[in-house]
């Protein structure tokens, strides 16, 4: 039995070892995955391009105001609004204000929203709404929207805006919203009655989405902090024996962190749209310039690299084209009539239509040339037959004029 166990064990032995196995990227899906990591607050992508903190708090509060008053005209519900407001959030935590306008993204954003919450709408009706907010804004008198080459670049604008949305999220467009929470906790709380206190906290929620708090706190936490501040400020005692927040497990430290950035946005002053434009403008001239150089230099250093990589190259060329250049006699110039047809025509893009016409073209020159090669051979055969019949003929009658010179010799 020894001797057997140890024969098995040399055979494993002996065998090939096991492929290993390859370690897949892991995806994570989860409601966590909308909160982001406090170093993305630090310095985001448009501050990393020049713009200041203040200019980037205002554009994305007029993001989110433009998505709210658009998303009332449509006719969407306040959770398509809600979401769309999150998307642009997110999204500009990745990417810039001055490389990606703000308008165009914020279409993109309630386009998209409008699907994910099975209240899909025209992209058309988009355009149109966001032209008349930017006609009233402007105080100028309200026109249609002229269906021109304009329409259709900012429609194709709008729907890769969509598609950039998608890709940064990674595809998750789940949100999960605190407005229900807060029905909820006040059911618990045995507050569902009173409907200033629900229609306030409510209020306190839709302000909120024009912060950053959606992106820092869970829902839970958004929920208690707009419970908190409403019976604050209405004087409405809540149970402190324990703390009634505790029961949905959320500090009191992260409530009055979520409540001082809702308080904060009511001391903001207006925005004004124009300003913003204006520096976001500037801002993106400078970033072109700077790209165009940058790429201008890539461009040079590559040119400098194959230089330097094929130094002898380059010499033998030119040199056997000197040579090549002594070694060929000089030929008199060509008269004027000629010369024309010797010069090296410029290169031009050619068309579908003007390619398949010169096959064509080449097409029925070489069928007509095989027709000629046809008619040529048949001819050839046509000459030796002749000239075969005519032999016979001629041996014919000349062993004919032997027999009569015969019979007449006899």
């Amino acid at each position: 039995m020894t001797t057997t166990t140890v024969q098995n064990q040399t055979k494993t032995n002996n065998a090939a070892p096991a492929k290993a196995q390859k370690n897949y990227g892991k995806i994570v899906l989860t409601l966590h995955n909308c909160l982001l990591p406090e170093s993305t607050f630090k310095e985001t992508p448009s501050q990393a391009d020049g713009l200041d903190i203040e200019t980037e708090t205002d554009l994305r509060i007029l993001g989110c105001e433009m998505i709210q008053t658009a998303g009332i005209l449509l006719k969407l519900p306040q959770v398509a609004m809600a979401t769309g407001q999150m998307y642009l959030q997110r999204f500009y935590y990745s990417k810039s204000f001055v490389r990606y306008p703000m308008e165009t993204t914020a279409m993109g954003s309630i386009y998209l929203a409008s699907k994910v919450e099975e209240k899909p709408c025209r992209i058309r009706d988009v355009i149109n709404v966001f032209h008349h907010i930017k006609q009233v804004r402007a105080q100028k008198p309200i026109s249609p929207l002229i269906v021109d080459q304009n329409y259709i670049e900012l429609k194709n604008q709008v729907i890769k805006a969509e598609r950039r949305i998608l890709k940064e999220l990674g595809f998750c467009v789940h949100v999960k919203h605190p407005h229900k929470l807060i029905v909820v906790y006040l059911q618990l709380l045995q507050y569902e009655k009173n409907k200033q206190l629900m229609q306030m906290a409510w209020n306190y929620m839709n302000d909120a989405l024009r912060t950053d708090v959606f992106m820092r706190f869970p829902p839970e936490t958004i929920a208690c902090a707009c419970i908190y501040l409403t019976s604050r400020k209405i004087g409405l005692p809540l149970p402190n024996n324990p703390h009634w927040f505790l029961l949905f497990k959320v500090t009191e430290e992260d409530i009055r962190d979520v409540c001082l950035k809702i308080l904060h946005l009511y001391k903001r002053a207006k925005v004004n749209p124009e300003e913003l434009d204006g520096k976001v403008d500037g801002l993106r001239k400078i970033y072109q310039a700077n790209k165009y150089i940058q790429a201008q230099k890539e461009r040079e250093a590559k040119i400098e690299e194959k230089k330097a990589e094929s130094p002898t190259a380059s010499t033998s060329k030119d040199s056997k084209r000197d040579s090549k250049k002594d070694k060929s006699p000089k030929t008199p110039p060509l008269s004027s009539k000629y010369h024309g047809s010797h010069k090296k025509r410029e290169r031009r893009s050619r068309s579908p239509y003007d390619r398949k016409r010169d096959y064509s073209n080449k097409r029925h020159k070489s069928r007509s040339r095989d027709r000629e090669v046809d008619r040529s051979r048949e001819r050839r055969l046509d000459d030796k037959r002749s000239r075969v019949s005519s032999r016979k003929y001629d041996d014919y009658d000349r062993s004919k004029a032997r027999d009569r010179d015969d019979k007449r010799k006899h």
